[in-house]
Parts: C-alpha cells; sequence; structure tokens
C-alpha cells in the first residue's frame, strides 16, 4: 500500500512512498481504532513508521501527541527528522533541561519529545503552570518499550507511563524490539489480542546469523581489549574484502576513537582493500569535519561514531557510511537505539563497560541483541552476521541469550520506595487502599501475575505495605489512625530531587547541626547513596591523594575520588586522570548539591542554605570563593568572572560602580558591559537602616527599635538574622522588595556592652552575606 493512500494528508511526512509487509498489517489498527497497540519486530524492520502513523492518527484528529525516546541523543534526532510535520504546519518540541524548558512552546506544540526521564518530571509537576502541557496529552508513542527492563531506567519508564495514564488517559502506542513475553506488556496496557503485533524474525529485512566467539582473558585489561579488537579485525576482515561493511561496538567513545586509530595500521598491515582516498570530492568533503581525527580516519575508510561528536560531524558519518565511503565504523551503544545503520557484518568487542557512577557492569541483555540487530543491509546483503566476543566464562551466557531472547522483567522492586514515596508527595496516594490501587496499575503487578513464583505474588500487596510502614518510620511519610497518608517535608523534597531515599536522609541529618561548613556540604554530598557504587580504579588513587592533600575526610575508595573532583571542579584544575568520569560525576553532584540547598532552606537555616548555593556555584563553574557571585550575573561566564575577581570586582555591587567604561577596559565588549551591567541592577541590593539606634543603654532598662532593610535592586529572598554577643535573637526568611522591618530589643544586661549584628542571606543566590554590627554600651 502507498504512503499517499493510507495517509494522503501526510505524505511527506514519510521518507518513503510504500508501506513493508508488517507496516500494512499494523495500519489499520493505529489509524483506525482507538484502541492502545503494542507491537514487537526485528530491528531495521521499520517501527519508526509506526509511531509516525501513530502521530498522524493524533494530528488529524487535532490532538497532542507524544514521543518517548529511550535516549536523549534520539530526541534531538527526531527534532531534525520531522521537520517533515513542521513542513506541514505542525509544531515539533524537544522538552529537555528544565532550565531551557518554554512552557508556551510547550503548550502549542502538536508533537512532544522527551526521555523517560522527562516525562517523569513533567508528571511529577503536572499541576503546576510549567508543566500543565502534560495533562493535554492524546497519544504517547513509547519507542523502545523493552526499556522497562533495564536496571537503571526501567521503572522510571514504568511509573511514568501509569502515572501518565492516570493524569490524562492517552492513546497508548508502545513499540518494541522482539520480545517473548510480549502479552505481558499488552497486558499491562489493556491492548487488546487485535491491536497486539507480534512480528517474528521472518519480518526481518535481512536474515539473521548470529553467534559467539571467545578470546583468552589475560590479567591485563587494558591488553584484553586489544585481544578482542584483533578477534574483531578477524571477523570484519572477510567481509569487508568481499565489498561489504562492519559496524563494531565498543564500550566508550574513546575506546572508539581508540580502536578506529588501530584499525587503520592494522587494515594496511593486512593489505584489505579499504578507503576512498581518490575520491576527490569525498576529500574535500571531509575537509569540513571539526574532528582531527575523524577526518584522518574516514579517508582510510574507517570512523567512528559517539553522542560527543559535532552533531555535524556525526551526520556525515552517518551519511557516508550509508553511502558505503566508510567500511569499518566504531561505535558506542548510542547507535544501536537511534539511527539505522546496518552493516553486514556487527561485532560486539566489549560486553562490559566502566559506568561512572556504577563502576564496571555488564552491557545490558537488551543493548546486546539492539545492536546485533544491526546486522544486514536490506537490498544488499541475503543475510547479516552479527558476533558477540566475549570471555570463555561468559560464553554459555550469551550463547543462551541468543538462542531465547530475553523476558521483559518489571524493575520496579528495585527501587520502589522512591517511586512509592513519589506518588505519595503527588497527593495521587492518600490512604492504603490507594497504595493497593496505584500497585496494580503498574507493569510489576502485571508481571507477577504471570510470573507468580519469581515474583512472589501471594506475599506482593504485604511487601509493599512494608515499604509504606518503612517510609513512615523514616520520617517521608505520615499515616494517621485512619490510615490516611500524606508526605512529610522530607518525603516531598525527597520526591521533587529524585533522591534516594538514603541521600535524603544524609541530607536531614546535615541540615539538622549546629555549624555547617563548606567541606561539609562537599562530604554529604560525596558520600551520598546515589554514589555508593563508584569505584576508585588504581590508575586514579595517586591524583585523588594530590587533590584531597590538606582535606580531611572520612570517606574511603568511590566517595573519596567523588570529594576530589568536587574539589578540583572548584579550582578548575580536574588532573587527567579523573577526567573520565569528571562531567558524569559532577553533573549528579550539582543536582545533589541544588536538593541540599534546599533541605538547608527547609530544615536548617538561610545561611546555610546560601552556603550550598556557593559551594554549588564554584563546582558548577570552578571559580574561586571570591569569584562566585558574579556567576549570578547574566553574561559572567566563569573566565570573565575570574578575570574580574582578579581585578577587585567580585561582586554585582562592585559591577554597577565600575560601570560600562570600566568593564570594557577589563576586556568586554560594550554590549556585553551594559548586558551585565543590566542583569546585575536585578540582583537583590540590601542595605541596613540602622535608624535610631542607641548607643547605650542603662542597665537593667530595655527598648525596643526598628532596623530596616531596604531594597535597591531587583527583588528575591532573603534571610535576615540578628544576634547579640554571638547569641541569635532572631531569624526570619521573607521576600525583599522594597523593605522589611526587623523589631529589635536592646536590653540592659549584665555584660558591659552588646554587640548586635545584623546578617542578610541569600538562601537561592550565591552572593556573600551583608554583615553589619554596632556596639552599645551598657551604662
Amino acid at each position: 500500500m502507498k504512503v499517499s493512500e493510507a495517509v494522503p494528508e501526510f505524505a511527506d511526512a514519510f521518507g518513503f512512498e510504500e508501506f513493508n509487509r508488517m507496516q500494512r498489517e499494523a495500519l489499520s489498527a493505529i489509524l483506525d481504532t482507538d484502541h492502545n497497540v503494542v507491537a514487537s519486530a526485528p530491528t531495521a524492520s521499520g517501527k519508526t513508521a509506526l509511531a509516525e502513523l501513530a502521530i498522524c492518527r493524533t494530528l488529524r484528529d487535532e490532538g497532542t501527541a507524544l514521543f518517548i525516546a529511550p535516549l536523549r541523543a534520539l530526541t534531538t534526532e527526531k527534532e531534525s527528522e520531522w521537520e517533515r510535520f513542521e513542513d506541514l504546519g505542525y509544531s515539533v518540541y524537544v522538552v529537555t533541561g528544565e532550565r531551557d524548558l518554554n512552557p508556551r512552546r510547550a503548550a502549542r506544540a502538536d508533537i512532544l519529545v522527551m526521555t523517560p526521564e522527562k516525562t517523569d518530571s513533567a508528571t511529577r509537576k503536572h499541576d503546576s503552570a510549567r508543566y500543565s502541557f502534560i495533562e493535554d496529552v492524546d497519544c504517547v508513542v513509547i519507542d523502545e518499550v523493552h526499556l522497562l527492563d533495564s536496571e537503571t531506567r526501567g521503572g522510571v519508564l514504568e511509573v511514568t507511563v501509569s502515572r501518565m495514564r492516570r493524569i490524562c488517559d492517552p492513546r497508548i502506542v508502545a513499540l518494541s524490539a522482539t520480545m517473548p513475553n510480549i502479552d505481558d506488556v499488552a497486558a499491562w496496557l489493556d491492548a487488546p489480542d487485535e491491536t497486539t503485533f507480534e512480528f517474528g524474525d521472518d519480518y526481518r529485512p535481512v536474515d539473521l546469523h548470529a553467534g559467539v566467539k571467545t578470546y583468552t582473558h589475560g590479567e591485563n585489561s587494558f591488553a584484553d581489549k586489544y585481544r578482542r579488537l584483533y578477534r574483531a579485525f578477524d571477523l570484519a576482515e572477510p567481509h569487508i574484502r568481499d565489498g561489504g561493511q562492519s559496524l563494531v561496538f565498543v564500550s566508550s567513545r574513546q575506546d572508539a576513537v581508540r580502536a578506529a586509530a588501530k584499525a587503520r595500521d592494522e587494515l594496511a598491515k593486512r593489505d584489505v582493500p579499504i578507503g576512498a582516498r581518490g575520491d576527490y570530492d569525498f576529500h574535500n568533503e571531509t575537509k569540513e569535519l571539526s574532528n582531527d581525527s575523524l577526518r584522518k580516519g574516514v579517508l582510510d575508510g574507517v570512523g567512528f561514531h559517539h553522542a560527543g561528536l559535532a552533531r555535524d560531524d556525526r551526520e556525515a558519518v552517518e551519511e557516508w557510511f550509508k553511502e558505503g565511503k566508510i567500511q569499518l565504523l566504531f561505535s558506542t551503544s548510542t547507535l544501536a537505539w537511534g539511527v539505522n545503520l546496518p552493516a553486514r557484518c556487527v561485532v560486539i568487542r566489549d560486553t562490559k563497560h566502566h559506568d561512572p557512577l556504577e563502576g564496571e557492569v555488564d552491557i545490558s541483555p537488551l543493548d546486546i541483541l539492539q545492536m546485533l540487530g544491526r546486522a544486514g543491509r536490506p537490498g544488499y546483503d541475503d543475510v547479516g552476521y552479527g558476533w558477540v566476543v566475549c570471555d570463555h566464562a561468559d560464553q554459555n551466557k550469551y550463547r543462551r541469550l541468543l538462542r531465547e531472547g530475553k523476558e521483559i522483567e518489571s524493575r520496579l522492586a528495585e527501587d520502589l520506595d522512591s517511586h512509592l514515596n513519589a506518588e505519595i508527595a503527588m497527593g495521587t496516594i492518600r490512604d492504603l487502599d490507594d497504595v493497593l490501587s496505584w500497585l496494580e496499575t503498574t507493569f510489576y503487578y502485571r508481571r507477577a501475575q504471570s510470573n507468580p513464583a519469581a515474583y512472589d505474588f501471594e506475599d506482593l500487596r504485604e511487601r509493599v505495605r512494608d515499604v509504606l510502614d518503612r517510609l513512615v518510620s523514616r520520617g517521608f511519610v505520615e499515616m494517621d489512625d485512619d490510615l490516611a497518608i500524606d508526605a512529610t517535608a522530607l518525603g516531598r523534597l525527597t520526591s521533587k530531587y529524585y533522591l534516594r531515599l538514603g541521600t535524603a536522609t544524609r541530607f536531614s541529618t546535615l541540615a539538622n547541626r549546629d555549624r555547617i561548613s563548606a567541606d561539609d556540604i562537599l562530604e554529604t554530598v560525596a558520600g551520598a547513596a546515589d554514589f555508593r557504587q563508584v569505584s576508585a580504579r588504581q590508575s586514579e588513587v595517586d591524583a585523588v591523594d594530590s587533590v584531597l592533600t590538606g582535606v580531611s575526610t572520612e570517606l574511603e575508595d568511590g566517595p573519596r575520588k567523588v570529594l576530589a573532583i568536587l574539589h578540583a571542579s572548584m579550582a578548575n584544575s580536574t588532573p587527567s586522570e579523573l577526567r573520565s568520569d569528571a562531567w558524569v560525576i559532577r553533573q549528579n553532584a550539582l543536582r545533589l548539591l541544588s536538593a541540599l540547598r534546599e533541605f538547608l532552606d527547609t530544615f536548617a537555616d538561610a545561611r546555610a542554605a546560601n552556603l550550598a548555593k556557593r559551594v554549588e556555584a564554584r563546582v558548577e563553574h570552578g571559580v574561586s570563593s571570591d569569584a562566585a557571585a558574579l556567576t549570578a550575573v547574566d553574561g559572567i561566564g566563569p573566565g570573565r568572572a575570574r578575570k574580574l575577581a582578579t581585578g577587585g570586582i567580585s561582586a554585582p555591587a562592585d559591577v554597577l560602580d565600575a560601570g560600562v567604561k570600566e568593564l570594557t577596559r577589563a576586556g568586554l565588549s560594550k554590549g556585553v558591559a551594559e548586558r551585565v551591567i543590566k542583569s546585575a541592577k536585578n540582583l537583590p541590593a540590601p542595605e541596613i537602616d540602622w535608624g535610631d539606634f542607641p548607643d547605650s543603654v542603662g542597665r537593667g532598662e530595655s527598648d525596643m527599635h526598628d532596623i530596616r532593610v531596604t531594597n535597591g535592586g531587583g527583588g528575591g529572598s532573603i534571610g535576615v538574622r540578628v544576634t547579640v554577643n554571638d547569641v541569635e535573637m532572631s531569624a526570619k526568611t521573607c521576600y525583599l522588595s522594597d523593605d522589611v522591618t526587623v523589631p529589635v530589643g536592646v536590653f540592659g544586661a549584665k555584660d558591659d556592652q552588646l554587640e548586635f549584628v545584623v546578617e542578610v542571606t541569600f538562601p537561592d543566590l550565591p552572593l556573600l552575606p551583608i554583615r553589619e554590627s554596632r556596639t552599645v554600651r551598657v551604662t
């Protein structure tokens, strides 16, 4: 059937003219019914078109479609790919980070593209004006629904889909690679038999021959990589000699670059005919690449692909591989989930990878099958070849995976307490009956019904009740005598920032300390449960010790490494040995620092929150304590902040005093200087007005006086604290627009003099506190 016949008004939205056999069989269920749809099909069989058909049906009915992509890198690719919908007059909007969200664009969008994590965030905040757009979704398309089985992300996808169904009850279209228990997913999503499709291997455009090849494991992991690499060369070489292409999956971006460089030398030694150096036009095209290593390799027919490449470079590699100009491509696993780049031969060199937060972990069975599914080029090959290269000890495990496939399991139980706490914090669970009703909406419950022995189905409700009791005993949830349930402030903050319960407890403990230092804040974050699995490799130990010279800490191994990365980030001098993990660890630490700031603001005081905010600014921007305040000014990046602070400009007030002329002398253009000054004026600029505060008071006498905090800048939250001889008299947090009055009692006590200190702090800005003091003699 031609596309123009099935969806004439959307024919230009598809990249082809005629549907294949698999697409034709599912077409009517998607276009002509309102039922939920579940379809599993082999990789490269054309599942993307089913997603696009579901979107077309939704747009035809003037609804809003949400496409949940498995990886963030794929959301931007969809934005580019679906410009075809934009050309038809529909709006496509990718919802990414919190700071970048444009609520008005999201509300007006016809097609939303999000990751499971971002959808989770939006549904948790659906009753806010910022995220209310999620309530208007009419159809949710879940790409790669077998992600449910992911240890790290499966639970998020599961609870998010269940929550979406409660919030707005959209139509669900779930797409997946081949999975043995598709009926479980269909039952969970209430997809009837007539809209549940299990397309087997006979729907693959090219037959797949998959197998396992072993290598001899040594004691040196670096040498093992090269043993596996040469094994990969041996498997790929005959296909390249025969005019085919090979795709080799490796565990990291760095490995992809190194393996490609080694391949060029090895293939030259073996005299393998590869490369297009004689192609003058191709030679000129490669000059546009921004990556030097990539430019050298592709001329020899060898490339690499990973999410860290510039977008133009990545797209060029994909196009040249499709055209056959690159015959051997090394890639990380992201390519397996994204662009359709089949090759005659696929080799998985690495079955383990280093995760900065988890240490060395096995690549998931889902990823293995997803990678192997790329074997076979439709229209070019009659058969594709896929190989897993592994140690002898693992060969049976992977042979069984290739023979039997992988049933999709629920991962909800692994983090059930956090997910249950989130639902209670949202207010969707209000009593014990709601807990059990919520449980029955999960894939966890459905899978337990299907496999009661493995999930201990008989005791499932009791286990969930035990989880609830633990949430109550640990202070995250309150339950009254009538079994009504509500979240505490601790539970709500834990949900808001997606914290593990152990991390939230650690933050709460810090907030109850009498004195909190910057080192305490860093130690608390580095020792959080989120970093428990981080490991310090032997090659990193000396660098960690060097960074932490003079730093007192009880942390060991991985958390100690995290602490070193945070200290090094503040100094903008991360040792080369720590850089490979530093970015991921720092991004997670910044999320935790932001959460800790609000914990301290809620459970401690504004001073502690301000300290956490200044520490966060230093970790994020790599600036000194003197320059941290400047990061609050739009237009002043880390480099400018360091330079200005060195010249004595270290606060927004200094920026205003300097003026355009002085800032241009410091290296800013006139336009930037003007923008910086405008931003600085919008920050709070409090001044303390002591009024008629006395110089002396008679012993035994007392009087009340008003101290005013006035504001010469923009509005903002402040904390005002008054102490007398280092004893706190009063503290309050408020919003400062014009002025705030603080009543202060002056009492003639036993001391000969009283030192009054008024301190104004900024709980959500990295500005230094403002302090002023007055001494009153007692006569």
